[in-house]
């Protein structure tokens, strides 16, 4: 039984939840996947996984088992990129998750310019705006946008670039409507919500000390801020959406910002940034620092 491979389908068939997706994700028949699991709890002398029809769970003991195991094969891809990438040149496969509108707009501009400097790489990027697991997906580094949740505790992160978060909406929409003067003016504006299935949400400001709450609700609620931008430029309500998204159409005059005297605070973010974020095992990657260090220099801030 070759050991460490028994111990990535062991691994694998956790986090992905059963044998059947675990097989298809490495490319293995399922039988190939149980028989390794099987001969590895033979040799442990020990059983490290609940079966059932639908789903897989760790044992006890299993549970110790793995969490071992995920740093022991970090550890050894930690260990093949320190030869394998003992190189100036850097080269080979990088595998990037990315969020769907900011990657349509801020990174698939930068890629022929990426590509021209480094024509060794080849990358696959993955847009998707759901929080990536880097292990399971076999990610090299996920790229996210606004506030990090703790399950990026155990990832090392290089912050790019900062924004902020502003309230705006067309000329034509504030010639009709006319402009909100204080937060609480909002109340009577259509104010486009993003992904809110209840059909409302807190925005929050503050100013000299005091907060303000206001219920805002709007015609139009979606879970793609590219779609809310638009219908903004086209002048169907106002939106609260961050500088990176809005920023081209303020300098240019499709959106005009209000508000601005007052400090927006929205309370899913603490910290406005754009991140880059990967595992340990990846720091000695050359292929994750220059694609990091690219990105840093070009998108600065918003």
């Amino acid at each position: 039984m070759d050991q460490l491979a028994a111990m990535r389908s062991f691994v694998k068939t956790v986090d992905a939840g059963g044998f059947s997706e675990a097989a298809r994700q490495m490319n293995l028949a399922v039988s190939s996947v149980t028989r390794q699991i099987n001969s590895l709890e033979k040799l442990l002398n020990t059983q490290l996984l609940y079966r059932s029809t639908r789903s897989v769970t760790l044992t006890p003991l299993g549970q110790k088992y793995y969490n071992r195991a995920v740093k022991i094969l970090q550890d050894v891809e930690e260990a093949r990129l320190c030869i394998t990438e003992q190189t100036d040149i850097p080269h080979g496969l990088l595998r990037v998750g990315l969020p769907v509108v900011f990657g349509q707009l801020h990174i698939a501009p930068l890629l022929a310019e990426f590509l021209s400097r480094y024509p060794d790489i080849q990358l696959d990027l993955q847009l998707s705006d759901r929080l990536s697991n880097l292990v399971e997906e076999e990610l090299d580094l996920v790229i996210r946008v606004g506030n990090l949740e703790r399950s990026s505790s155990n990832l090392v992160l290089r912050k790019l670039a900062s924004y902020t978060r502003l309230v705006c909406g067309s000329p034509n929409y504030f010639e009709q409507h006319g402009k909100p003067k204080l937060p609480n003016d909002l109340a009577q504006h259509n104010c486009l919500l993003f992904a809110y299935a209840a059909g409302y949400s807190i925005w929050q400001f503050q100013q000299a000390g005091k907060t303000y709450d206001v219920r805002v609700r709007g015609a139009i609620c979606a879970n793609n801020s590219a779609l809310l931008r638009q219908a903004c430029i086209d002048g169907t309500g106002i939106i609260l959406m961050p500088t990176w998204l809005t920023g081209e159409d303020i300098r240019s005059g499709r959106l005009q910002t209000v508000l601005t005297d007052f400090q927006v605070q929205p309370q899913a973010e603490v910290d406005s940034g754009i991140y880059a974020l990967y595992l340990p095992n990846r720091r000695h990657s050359l292929r994750v620092k220059v694609f990091i260090d690219f990105l840093k220099e070009q998108l600065m801030h918003f």
